[in-house]
């Protein structure tokens, strides 16, 4: 009973997200629990043994979050709803003070507002991020649990050896998943702090000051018939600059957050409202279009505020806006000139002929003012002449950093400004090879010479992830490091930050595909528009009418993942620093094929039942050969030969099975991560079948994937 209840709490557990989109690894992280709720029924169904000793495994660890990270989040939100009802209060005091009271009076009010107004901004920030965390850490902190007391299914069950066979590459393309998304949440996490800190020193170089609209809150003038007079209604208020539009929202922070319907009005002016007129401070008055003669009275929160709004609203009191930059931080004058692609050539040529095996590459920093000297060096047309390939003066760390402080110095990042949403809205949705094609276009678009140096970096990172086995940098960790340096908003703020695991994305693309991306120009390109929803993944598929998801053993050494301990938690080796297989990993390796031709029967829908002239003689002939192999297994021959797939613990290695080959007879398009795409006549090797009914297993260009098997022809 206890099992069958939690397997339906877990299949009904919805994880929620901060941001607009998923990544493939949380979608993935998302789906896990039904995939864990569909393996425990399938116990129950079978009257396996019950799983004992289960405390270590799960409950701690989830009791030890609850404790320490959602019982702080608690103690924050007491905190700053206590803060909350002080700064309000003493606003409201404020702004319900007499403009014809002494200076001193209202100077003394306005400094212990302000006062209060610190703290409170300093406590919600703080808050906001503890919100943040707790929602991001959820990821792996819930499901990391949930992978050990599997491991420790597997242990306990006598029938454990078939399920975790059966459930083995699921299980291993599950910790890639939570491995990059623990990654991305690290990277994610200390740009929130770094963030929240400049913002605690400098609020108001940190305000919303977007070249499309302008946000925060209003206090709303709401006049009533007589004898009531009017009252003061705050309102969360956007106002896009364009169209000269003011979206209100009704907010009251006593109601807990709750806020009531929006109401819209078009701008025609804006005046400052005079004390003489209305005994606040603070005011405006809006015409609106659609209701001539009528003026809108509205108070900002603090004359900061009131000049903000009008300078928002087509006033004349500038309100100025420091745009933060590497290059101006860290007084470093570089550009993308011909000295600048020098450097980077210079740079590459040295990292590969002398750190290439170097662990941590691009991870570990050199010492920062060896690098801003270096630097200087390298652009300067006095002294930019030296080869740090044979120069054993400045050491990798430090070449590394040095490039890495250009790209991050130069007055637009090397992906453009302009170019930034468009690159991560494919990385949001779209199949893979949508995504491919979307990024293919967009780096055609960039300038010709971030172009070229972008082309260069890309390569050289394909390089370093070839060497990942010595220096412990996949393509996930490289996009880890280069996904902020290489693109980056122009406005900093907590929901761009939220956007780093999808630049990410973007350069993993990149580094996987440079030879496609840069070498050929593409053939077309789609509107944005196309990504608007994901092909697959709104498609409901249950475990049993779809193919699971096939873990690729060449991409990660099976000794990466082994049982650390007797409760069955996964101990992970230094080569797990990050996964090899990144979140594109496994369809961008192909290229999107030509459209298939009408078939007989869609291999992805077992409702159809109708297959194509060669699926029973196909069955026929991978049962006979599968037959001959087994029987031929136990000879000294067969068994000498060495298969090329992971062996799971316990399990033989394959014989002559792994020198099957097949050839395609028709086109087909991978519908989902785990199949492959390929055209007429491509030849797979390593054929086998697979569990998945109708579906053989089979390697295509280094990759291991599903395919259907009345497409196939066998050799």
């Amino acid at each position: 009973m206890a099992q069958r209840k939690f397997a339906q709490c877990l299949g009904e557990f919805q994880f929620e997200y901060i941001g607009d989109a998923k990544t493939d690894d949380e979608k993935c992280i998302d789906e896990s629990l039904k995939e864990f709720s569909a393996f425990l029924k399938n116990l129950e169904d079978q009257r396996e043994i019950m799983m004992q000793n289960i405390t270590e495994t799960l409950m701690k660890p989830l009791e030890k979050f609850r404790k320490e990270h959602l019982g702080a989040a608690k103690a924050e939100r007491k905190k700053y709803e206590k803060e909350t009802e002080k700064y309000y209060s003493s606003l409201e005091k404020l702004l319900n003070m007499s403009a014809k009271k002494k200076e001193p009076q209202l100077q003394e009010a306005d400094v212990q507002v302000e006062t209060n107004r610190q703290h409170f901004q300093e406590l919600s920030l703080e808050y906001v991020c503890k919100l943040q965390e707790i929602q991001e850490r959820k990821k792996f902190e819930c499901v990391e649990p949930m992978l050990a007391f599997f491991q420790t299914v597997f242990t306990f069950y006598h029938q454990g050896y078939e399920l975790a066979k059966d459930f083995d590459h699921y299980k291993r393309a599950l910790q890639i998943n939570i491995q990059n998304t623990r990654s991305r949440f690290e990277a994610t996490r200390s740009e929130v702090y770094e963030l929240m800190k400049r913002t605690k020193d400098t609020p108001q170089e940190h305000r919303q000051t977007s070249a499309i609209s302008s946000e925060g809150y209003l206090y709303v003038q709401e006049k009533r018939p007589p004898p009531f007079g009017s009252s003061w209604v705050k309102r969360y208020c956007t106002f896009v600059k364009e169209q000269k539009i003011l979206h209100m929202i009704t907010f009251d922070h006593k109601s807990g957050g709750k806020t009531g319907e929006t109401e819209s009005v078009m701008l025609k002016s804006c005046l400052r409202k005079t004390t003489d007129t209305l005994d606040r401070r603070f005011c405006l008055d809006l015409e609106i279009t659609d209701r001539p003669g009528t003026m809108l009275t509205v108070q900002a929160l603090s004359e900061d505020d009131h000049k903000f709004w009008i300078h928002a609203m087509g006033g004349k009191e500038p309100v100025h806006y420091l745009g933060r930059t590497y290059s101006k931080e860290r007084g470093i004058d570089a550009q993308l000139d011909d000295i600048g692609v020098s450097f980077v050539k210079n740079s590459i040529n040295a990292i590969e002929k002398r750190g290439v095996n170097d662990q941590g590459l691009y991870r570990v920093v050199g010492v920062s003012s060896k690098v801003q000297k270096l630097l200087g060096l390298m652009i300067d047309e006095k002294s930019n002449e030296l080869d740090l390939a044979v120069c054993e003066d400045w050491d990798v760390k430090t070449i590394t950093s040095a490039l890495k402080l250009y790209l991050r110095s130069l007055p637009e990042p090397l992906m453009t400004y302009g170019l930034y949403k468009e690159f991560i809205i494919p990385a949001k949705s779209g199949s893979p090879e949508a995504r491919l094609q979307a990024i293919h276009c967009l780096v055609h678009k960039l300038p010709e010479k971030n172009r070229l140096v972008l082309g260069l970096l890309m390569k050289h990172l394909a390089t370093v992830a070839a060497h990942s086995k010595q220096n412990l940098m996949t393509v996930a960790n490289l996009g880890v490091v280069f996904g902020p340096t290489l693109m980056r908003p122009q406005e900093e703020t907590v929901a761009a930050i939220m956007d780093l695991k999808f630049q990410n994305i973007v350069v993993e693309i990149l580094i996987e595909q440079h030879e496609k991306i840069f070498g050929d120009t593409p053939s077309e390109c789609s509107s944005a528009a196309a990504f608007s929803a994901p092909t697959r993944q709104s498609k409901k598929l249950g475990r049993q009418n779809r193919p699971l998801a096939v873990y690729n053993p060449q991409v990660l050494d099976i000794q990466t993942v082994s049982v650390g301990s007797e409760s069955g938690t996964p101990a992970l080796d230094e080569a797990s620093l990050g996964s090899n297989e990144s979140v594109s990993s496994h369809s961008s390796n192909t290229s999107a094929p030509g459209t298939p031709p009408q078939r007989a029967q869609n291999p992805h829908d077992t409702s159809q039942t109708t297959p194509s002239p060669d699926s029973s003689g196909m069955c026929s002939a991978m049962a006979s050969w599968m037959n001959s192999v087994t029987a031929t297994s136990a000879t000294p021959q067969a068994s000498s030969s060495k298969a090329p797939r992971a062996v799971t613990d316990g399990e033989p290695a394959e014989d002559s099975v792994s020198q099957r080959k097949a050839k395609a007879v028709y086109p087909c398009e991978a519908e989902h991560d785990s199949e492959l795409s390929f055209q007429a006549g491509a030849i797979f090797h390593d054929v086998t079948l697979s569990r998945e009914p109708g579906w053989l297993e089979g390697v295509l260009e280094g990759k291991r994937g599903l395919i259907p098997e009345n497409y196939v022809e066998m050799l």
